[in-house]
């Protein structure tokens, strides 16, 4: 096989990666489902799993509207209290240990190292709040773009449009040359997170974390792996190079 050139490497260099929250950094999908079943269930609302799981991608908001719109019972008032209530009871299933992924911080620490990290997640700011300062991740990223931050959910590519948009507005007033889209690395663990990070023209890391890997190959994932405790920042800038 002929050899890149130098150039071509460092045209296709990765500065910034992108990732998700919920399912990548923190292993609460599943909890975050029988969150939702509890207080659900107490409003006669049943909520399987195949349609909690075809959801992925939303953000609360939307999905409890959807939920509750197909049961017939959606008023402002009760997607308020079905969300704050999911809040409550997600809350007390962490409050003991956070259940992150094994190797996630470690390949975090390293990555901050070498390249801007961003977070880009449909979930609740507060959510992502509690956890970074629980775990003291906050300091690794650049920026955080939360449900709060866009009006679309994935696969929607606005939220990764957003992340880029504040990254380069930070590098702008460091007086640095900005981060093209494909100078950046997203990963995901949903096939609608995959759809939105290459949407907006980014390169694509998945993690079966949440869902099988033929799911995130058929949406057109490059890379798939089992978990990110397989990866450094050498494997990084071999495999995206």
């Amino acid at each position: 096989m002929p050899r890149r050139s130098l150039r071509t490497d460092i045209n296709n260099m990765i500065k910034a990666i992108f990732f998700d929250f919920n399912g990548v950094i923190i292993d609460d999908e599943r909890l975050q489902m029988t969150a939702y079943q509890q207080v659900l269930q107490g409003r006669g609302i049943e909520l399987t799993e195949a349609q909690y799981f075809a959801s992925l991608g939303m953000d609360d908001r939307t999905f409890v509207r959807t939920v509750l719109e197909r049961a017939g019972k959606l008023t402002a008032e009760t997607a308020e209290a079905v969300l704050q209530a999911k809040s409550e009871v997600h809350r007390k299933m962490i409050e003991d240990e956070l259940p992150l992924f094994p190797g996630v911080v470690t390949f975090l620490k390293a990555s901050a190292r070498h390249f801007s990290l961003g977070l880009v997640s449909m979930a609740d700011k507060n959510e992502i709040s509690y956890v970074f300062d629980r775990a003291r991740l906050r300091k690794l990223f650049s920026v955080v773009v939360s449900a709060d931050d866009v009006s679309v959910c994935k696969p929607d590519p606005a939220c990764y449009q957003r992340g880029l948009e504040k990254l380069n507005e930070q590098r702008r007033e460091a007086r640095l040359l900005p981060v093209l889209a494909r100078e950046c690395l997203v990963v995901e663990d949903s096939p609608p997170g995959i759809q939105s990070g290459k949407a907006a023209g980014m390169r694509t890391l998945a993690v079966t974390n949440t869902v099988k890997e033929a799911a995130l190959r058929s949406v057109g994932a490059e890379v798939v792996t089992a978990s990110l405790a397989d990866w450094n920042v050498d494997a990084v800038n071999r495999v995206f190079s």
